[in-house]
């Protein structure tokens, strides 16, 4: 099982992407939260199977329709430090 936590950086705040992610995320069977924070950006941390991981990954390169992703930062860690069950977004 794998972990990493995302740094999401553009137009991310406002268009869903939070609720989209969590979407995406529960139909790759991951499990974490997903969080705006104060400077604008999305914080995402998911822990599941690496290729779910990998395949959000992929997503959050370009988010839902009405969003604009400029970066995304990544950070692997311990999957053993994601205690949530399910996605939830906060």
């Amino acid at each position: 099982m794998a972990a990493a936590r995302f740094l999401v950086e553009g137009k991310v705040q406002g268009v869903f992407f939070r609720a989209s992610t969590r979407e995406q995320a529960l139909r790759l069977g991951l499990r974490g939260i997903a969080r705006n924070l104060a400077d604008g950006r999305v914080e995402v941390v998911a822990a599941g199977a690496d290729d779910a991981i990998e395949a959000l990954a992929r997503w959050l390169q370009h988010g839902p329709p009405a969003a604009r992703v400029d970066t995304v930062q990544r950070e692997d860690f311990d999957a053993a430090a994601v205690a949530a069950a399910g996605f939830t977004t906060g």
